[in-house]
């Protein structure tokens, strides 16, 4: 039962997108994530991730990751932890990833 539910997790955790520009995603991450309120801890780009820290009542700190899948795609990876304990409603990664969906949209018509 771990392992289906590691997959489980992985699979609402992870998206691909359809680009081979990791800076580009990884700049509609950091985007997203403040758009979202985070306040951005750390961004490094050779390394292709993003923490970021959203503190209200509580603390929220999320870990986004960007890796080539081949050369036209790009595997985003998100994980977020609600004070201490991992954050596992997938809800709330349906919510970023469709934020950043939306900014990969904007960012990829902007020229048009």
């Amino acid at each position: 039962m771990g392992d289906e539910t590691q997959l489980q997790k992985r699979s609402y955790q992870s998206r691909t997108f359809e680009t081979g520009d990791k800076e580009k995603v990884l700049r509609a991450a950091i985007s997203t994530l403040q758009d979202l309120g985070f306040v951005i801890d750390r961004a490094d780009l050779m390394l292709g991730s993003v923490s970021a820290t959203k503190q209200d009542r509580n603390i929220i700190r999320i870990t986004v990751s960007v890796r080539s899948k081949g050369n036209d795609r790009m595997l985003v990876r998100a994980n977020a932890q609600f004070n201490v304990s991992p954050i596992e409603d997938p809800k709330h990664y349906q919510d970023f990833f469709s934020s950043l969906e939306k900014s990969l949209f904007l960012t990829a018509h902007a020229g048009e």
